[in-house]
């Protein structure tokens, strides 16, 4: 399967115009993105720095009011599965493939709204520390976000190599790791008030 890089970076470009103006993002919070965007730079590729691409997962029960994370070996952190972007994925079957790996869960799927809006529910640029012995210096993560639907009883095989761990928290946690998006999703009725 080919990949256009160029086709890739449009599209990016078109869906943070679209999440910018839906979820009234200002140009500030995708300046770098976007920079790197009009520079031509292989954002789907992990090489490349300053920053690219990663997908994300909120796996949130039917109800939307647990979230599954996992205790990140490198950041030392709880957070939402995600991982690198790899070509020539879908973003958010990305994100999807990201939550599967570290989870282990099985039957997880993309929360609906998603293919009805064509939209992730947020796009959150962060700095990623040094990591000399990978050769990779400080960088960007340019993280696209999709919200991911799960049964609370399905068995959680977590993937020991990536992570320390993975639990069901309460959506509160949300508020300290991504609170942009646990608007979004309180925002669109995905996520409990």
């Amino acid at each position: 399967m080919s990949f256009d890089a160029a086709a890739f970076r449009e599209h990016v470009k078109t869906i943070l115009d679209r999440h910018a103006s839906a979820f009234d993002v200002p140009e500030e919070r995708h300046a770098l993105l976007c920079r790197q965007i009009a520079n031509g730079d292989d954002i789907h590729s992990r090489r490349t720095f300053p920053g690219h691409v990663t997908t994300s997962a909120f796996i949130l029960d039917a109800k939307g009011g647990k979230i599954l994370l996992i205790h990140h070996r490198f950041l030392g952190r709880w957070l939402q599965p995600g991982g690198h972007y790899e070509a020539p994925e879908d973003l958010a079957a990305s994100a999807l493939r990201e939550a599967v790996e570290e989870t282990g869960m099985e039957g997880l799927a993309i929360d609906p709204w998603h293919r009805a809006s064509g939209l992730p529910i947020d796009i959150d640029s962060h700095r990623i520390p040094a990591r000399p012995e990978r050769g990779e210096p400080e960088h960007w993560h340019h993280d696209i976000r999709y919200v991911v639907r799960a049964r609370e009883s399905a068995a959680l095989r977590p993937d020991l190599r990536e992570v320390h761990g993975a639990a069901w928290r309460g959506l509160r946690e949300l508020e300290a790791i991504a609170p942009h998006a646990l608007r979004n999703m309180r925002r669109l009725g995905l996520a409990a008030p």
